[in-house]
């Protein structure tokens, strides 16, 4: 069996072994990466194998799964002249985190914790709910108030408990993590651990096989806790390694205006976010993506300046107008997954051409106001 590799604090170094429950550094408390470097394998060799995201198996630092959904190999589709749409909201969840939750269980299946604790605004908790399901491991998923009755509904019907916190999605973060530091639990966060980026790094290895062994000059990514964005740098870095691709393409971050601080920091030249308390937010439609301080800023701000890349936001009327404009092409996704495309819709791209993710399903929190 494939050993797992190490994780390390990118911040201090500090090592943590592999069959550590730990789901963070235990000297600052911060996100943890992982001491993988794999070679993908040639485009030609992947032809005729599993239909999952599991056919990219040299870039993951797991071996063949025992919960797999199916999950992975999504459609791509155009939307308009140079820009296509990744359909990542066509997943066993309904939503892109579908990719790394698997890497998640697959790894607590490998520890057997007593119990598997996650915290969520609502798509990564029902993806880590259906896999633990799919593992037979009991799960406690940490929501903040006013997330999505649906969200909590499809939670619940996996057989997780969602444990509804009196916050926002930060508030729900310390709640969980506080309750993970207990003997036996696995922290399951799709922020900390670093196997959840090589789950959703797929998207990119699937873009690649797609389009012939290449990618577009522009990946436009909405962005949170950046864990689409981060996965995304880790492929197209795999990739170029590799030899398997001669550029790299330009990452353009997306953040809902009323809660952007990663733009903010972007705009100012920061490498990281203030040390004090972030910009004022505002409620936005985009609630998947409402991240006042996101723990791995400093990684997310490098990698789109590293690509050449930008950041761009959003406000709720312009969502509301992608959310509209999409579901009348005959692709309905909630509000957050919309966001990409209010982006790039409006954008200038001339001869480059660019792909959009639609991350999550409409009927998860359904249109907007004033979209009907």
């Amino acid at each position: 069996m494939k050993p797992l590799p190490d994780c390390f604090c990118p911040v201090d170094g500090t090592r943590v072994p592999s069959d550590s429950l730990a789901g963070w550094c235990p000297a600052c408390r911060g996100p943890l990466d992982l001491d993988f470097a794999p070679t993908p394998a040639p485009l030609k060799s992947l032809a005729g194998r599993v239909n999952s995201l599991w056919r990219y198996a040299e870039c993951l630092p797991l071996p063949a799964p025992t919960v797999s959904l199916g999950e992975g190999r999504t459609p791509l589709v155009e939307l308009a002249d140079g820009v296509s749409a990744k359909l990542d909201f066509l997943t066993p969840t309904l939503s892109f985190k579908d990719r790394g939750a698997v890497m998640l269980a697959e790894l607590a299946l490998r520890l057997r914790p007593r119990q598997v604790i996650a915290d969520s605004s609502g798509n990564a908790g029902t993806a880590v709910a259906a896999y633990c399901a799919r593992a037979a491991l009991p799960c406690t998923v940490y929501v903040p108030s006013g997330t999505s009755p649906k969200k909590l509904e499809q939670i619940a019907a996996h057989g997780a408990r969602p444990h509804v916190v009196d916050g926002d999605r930060e508030a729900a973060a310390r709640a969980a993590r506080e309750a993970a530091v207990a003997e036996g639990v696995f922290y399951a966060s799709h922020v900390h651990n670093p196997y959840f980026l090589h789950g959703t790094k797929t998207y990119v290895h699937e873009l690649w096989e797609d389009l012939g062994g290449r990618l577009p000059d522009i990946l436009v990514l909405p962005v949170g806790n950046g864990t689409l964005l981060l996965g995304a740098a880790l492929a197209v870095a795999e990739l170029h390694t590799a030899g398997l691709i001669d550029r790299r393409p330009a990452l353009y971050a997306v953040q809902a205006a009323p809660v952007a601080p990663l733009a903010h920091a972007w705009a100012e030249g920061a490498d990281d976010l203030p040390g004090a308390a972030p910009p004022a937010t505002a409620p936005t439609l985009a609630e998947g993506i409402a991240i006042p301080r996101p723990p791995r800023a400093r990684q997310i701000l490098r990698a789109v300046r590293e690509s050449g890349g930008t950041f761009l936001t959003v406000t709720d009327d312009r969502i509301r107008h992608a959310q509209r404009d999409l579901a009348s092409r005959g692709l309905y996704v909630e509000t957050t997954g919309a966001v990409a495309w209010a982006a790039v819709r409006e954008e200038t791209l001339g001869q480059r051409t660019a792909v959009v993710p639609l991350c999550g399903a409409g009927m998860k929190t359904g249109m907007a106001d004033g979209c009907l």
